[in-house]
């Protein structure tokens, strides 16, 4: 085997392995190496939920110039993994930060309450050092996952984190976005007139979460 051979494969797996996926937003990343001139530079990140936001209801970032790092299938220690190159690094006044679903739903094994509520509080805690503000955002109701039936406590586990996370809140002086009471249905789902799927919002779910979320940032941009 060549040199040549040895350097392409080795390239190849090592893509394969970017379990974070550390590129997904590499290249856009690079326009951001000066901080705001207005003090309003605004990253969202997230899993498909954030992601999709971006596609179903763009015009809601467009328009106010905010930037979206989701990334769909992404669990809390994927997106911490990437949290300083894809928001602290762009030198954003104010992060956004909305996950945990897919931990419940298993996606990279299994979660405890503890361990996604931590890997949370570790961006959070990334953020602050930078002086960046911080906006936890509540998980969104669900009461099962179609891509995984075999979960069956979902809305337990995003009641017990959003209880958490608004605790943490209180404590740290920080803000909370709260979706979840918002969209919740009398039987701890998500409204069916916001989803397509019971996980996922549709684009109406994604302007009753724009109109939320735009009153949580001028509160931490006032």
């Amino acid at each position: 085997m060549t040199l040549e051979n040895d350097i392409r494969i080795g390239t190849t797996q090592a893509k394969n392995q970017d379990w974070a996926n550390l590129g997904y937003y590499e290249e856009q990343n690079k326009q951001f190496n000066k901080a705001s001139e207005n003090g309003k530079r605004i990253v969202f990140i997230g899993d498909s939920i954030t992601e999709d936001w971006g596609h179903l209801y763009p015009e809601f970032f467009s328009n106010n110039r905010y930037i979206n790092r989701g990334i769909g299938g992404q669990t809390t220690p994927q997106i911490l993994i990437r949290f300083k190159p894809d928001a602290i690094d762009l030198k954003p006044d104010v992060i956004i930060i909305l996950a945990g679903t897919n931990d419940i739903a298993g996606n990279t094994g299994p979660s405890t309450v503890r361990m996604i509520t931590d890997n949370i509080f570790s961006m959070v805690e990334l953020a602050m050092m930078k002086n960046v503000k911080v906006i936890i955002s509540s998980i969104l109701p669900a009461k099962n996952y179609p891509w995984n039936e075999d979960i069956t406590d979902a809305s337990s586990k995003i009641n017990s984190i959003n209880e958490i996370i608004k605790e943490y809140v209180n404590n740290n002086n920080l803000y909370y976005l709260d979706y979840f009471s918002h969209m919740v249905d009398e039987n701890e789902g998500l409204k069916s007139e916001y989803t397509y799927d019971g996980a996922h919002p549709n684009e109406v779910g994604f302007k009753i979460m724009s109109s939320l979320a735009e009153k949580v940032i001028l509160q931490a941009t006032g």
